[in-house]
């Protein structure tokens, strides 16, 4: 038997892309799915039946959803993403965050609105849904969340400070929650996909790329293994895994060792051992917490 099997999964931006094919994927493992998906475009604008279109294709399956066409940059729009799934299906164990949008331009060229735009869809968003389902998992013991992330925010992307900003934003919010949720069993962790989306299609230089016929090497459904592993019974918590085209890949915070120059530090001296400072040969992952530090 499926280790998802009667698991009740709530996925955000469904309609298309990723989202759909973890929806499908859960789905045909036994999962009751909320299918979320506002339908709007690439940046975010109007409304579509994408939902419904995912639920009728996970139902001629054999499989059990409901669709939900709330935005996650709404307060009450997102607690009614999970609201749906209790009422429906009486609890909510699995929680991906997966909605997004885009609204590239170089950081001097860009307005203000698409900067607050994309942080309320992508950061505010995810935060929102998953205050929602946090009390849910909490009380219950149980709870596999996973937040989208990506390679903009972890390493940079030219024409993205906005979508970077609001994708390294919520690996903060992944380390600070995998803590407060570890005597619960409820385990956060974050994912760095990439794949052939409608979202990809929209950058400049990638709009000869067709979302409805992806190349299968670059298939939303490679990096679906992924989520299933962050959110199986034996998942992990506190970890950022990338996934594109069947490759998997795990990055992670490192931290070299002091350089101690004791209480009369100065510029000059830090200066004169700058390289030290900056050589991360034998840096090792985590960090040693010290009495002041912030």
């Amino acid at each position: 038997m499926s280790e998802f099997k009667d698991k009740v999964v709530v996925i955000t931006g469904a309609g298309g892309g990723l989202g759909k094919a973890h929806a499908l994927e859960f789905a045909r493992r036994g999962a009751r799915v909320v299918v979320n998906d506002l339908g709007g475009s690439g940046d975010g604008v109007g409304s579509s039946d994408m939902a419904d279109v995912v639920v009728e294709e996970i139902r001629a399956e054999g499989g059990t959803a409901i669709a939900n066409k709330a935005s996650v940059s709404d307060k009450a729009g997102a607690k009614s993403i999970i609201d749906d799934a209790v009422a429906e299906f009486g609890t909510v164990d699995i929680l991906v965050n997966n909605a997004g949008i885009l609204r590239d331009k170089s950081f001097k060229k860009m307005p203000l609105e698409d900067w607050d735009i994309v942080m309320d869809v992508h950061l505010n968003g995810t935060a929102y849904v998953t205050h929602a389902a946090w009390p849910i998992m909490y009380d219950k013991g149980y709870g596999r969340i996973v937040m989208t992330s990506s390679t903009s925010g972890i390493y940079g992307n030219f024409g993205q400070a906005n979508y970077g900003a609001a994708k390294m934003g919520m690996l903060g919010l992944i380390n600070v929650l995998a803590i407060e949720g570890a005597g619960k069993n409820v385990r956060v962790n974050g994912l760095a996909p990439g794949a052939a989306t409608r979202l990809i299609a929209t950058i400049p230089g990638r709009q000869d790329l067709d979302p409805d016929n992806p190349d299968p090497a670059a298939h939303p459904r490679l990096v679906t293994p992924a989520v299933l592993l962050m959110c199986g019974e034996d998942a992990p918590t506190g970890k950022i895994i990338q996934a594109s085209g069947g490759h998997f890949s795990m990055c992670a915070i490192f931290n070299n060792a002091d350089v101690n120059l004791g209480i009369d530090a100065s510029y000059e001296d830090l200066l004169a051992r700058k390289d030290q400072l900056m050589d991360m040969s034998t840096a090792q992952e985590g960090w040693n917490r010290r009495r002041g530090d912030n």
